[in-house]
C-alpha cells in the first residue's frame, strides 16, 4: 500500500478520553489493498495491522474488532 496515496475510508473510536481505554479502528485502502488498523492507547499506543483482500472483509474485521458495543462512535476522516 505504499505506491499510492492511502485514505482512511472509514475511523471509529469507543469514546473512552483515558490513554489506557481508549481504541480505535481504521479501515483504510489506496483503491486496491484494503487493510484494518486495530490500536489501544491512542496516538502512542499499540496497533495491529491486517491487510484484507477487499472492502467486504475489512469491513468484516473492523465490525469483529468493536464487537457488540453501542459505544463506538464514527469519526469524520
Amino acid at each position: 500500500m505504499y505506491g499510492q496515496a492511502v485514505r482512511v475510508e472509514h475511523h471509529w473510536w469507543n469514546g473512552d478520553r483515558t490513554p489506557r481505554g481508549r481504541r480505535d479502528v481504521y479501515i483504510r485502502t489506496d483503491g486496491t489493498a484494503w487493510e484494518v488498523e486495530a490500536r489501544a492507547g491512542g496516538g502512542t499506543g499499540r496497533s495491529k495491522i491486517y491487510q484484507c483482500p477487499g472492502q467486504q472483509s475489512a469491513e468484516i474485521l473492523a465490525e469483529a474488532w468493536m464487537g457488540a458495543q453501542n459505544r463506538w462512535q464514527v469519526v469524520a476522516p
